[in-house]
Formats: structure tokens, sequence, C-alpha cells
């Protein structure tokens, strides 16, 4: 089977060796997003609640590059420098899924790229494809 690279200009570029997503079959891995605003490279401004938001619009965007949307993740991993913060992750999460909401894990990390606060990567499974007529 072979894999799909995925890029799209309304997620940050790469800062490393990655892309921002690979799709295999129906399966689409998108590498791991920070806060960084697409337009500038930079870290959003704000407090923990707009990074947490800029994260998902960052995958958001990947997801819809890739075919799908947030709806088809079936698995999220959620990387923060301070779990105190979990709260605010479930409160914003539930703007952007509903139920059945995916698996997920959340890892408290010593740091992350960039000096940001929290990081997200996911798997997203897409609806089958009609075969061509």
């Amino acid at each position: 089977m072979s894999k799909e690279i995925i890029q799209t200009p309304n997620a940050p570029q790469a800062i490393g060796t990655y892309s921002q997503a690979v799709k295999v079959g129906q399966t689409v891995y998108l590498s791991g997003q920070i806060p960084l605003v697409p337009a500038t490279m930079t870290l959003v401004e704000g407090d923990i609640a707009a990074q947490i938001t800029q994260v998902f619009d960052n995958l958001k965007a990947v997801a819809q590059a890739a075919g799908g949307d947030l709806s088809d993740v079936v698995k999220l991993n959620v990387f923060l420098t301070d779990l105190v913060h979990f709260p605010v992750v479930n409160e914003i999460m539930g703007q952007y899924f509903t139920e059945p909401y995916p698996a997920r894990a959340a890892i408290g990390v010593a740091a992350l790229p960039k000096g940001a606060a929290v990081e997200m990567d996911a798997i997203m499974q897409l609806p089958p494809q009609p075969y061509p007529a």
C-alpha cells in the first residue's frame, strides 16, 4: 500500500524532518501540532486556552487537507507541560468534537518545542471511498 504525504499552508509547516501527516490507505497519521500560527510560524499570543485552540485549529487544517475532519479522528494524544491545564483541554475539545469521542491519552512532559505548553497528534480513519465506476 502506498503512502501519501499531506501538506497544507493552513497549518504550520514542518520544522524538522517530518511531514504534517501521512496517509496510508484510509488511515491518516497527523504529526504533533504545537500552537504556531501558520502565517507567522510564531506561538499564538494569549493564555493556555489560546494555545489549545490554535493546536485544534492546526490539527483541523491538516485533517481537512487529508480529506477528512476532526470527527474522523480515532486517537488523540495530548502533551502538556502542566497537567493542571487538562480541564481546559476538555472544555475546548468539546467545541471541536462530538460524541462518540476519539480515544485519548494525556501525557505530562517537561518541555515542548518552541516553549509551547501543549502539543497534540492524532490518528484519523477516513470513511471508505466508493470504487470508481
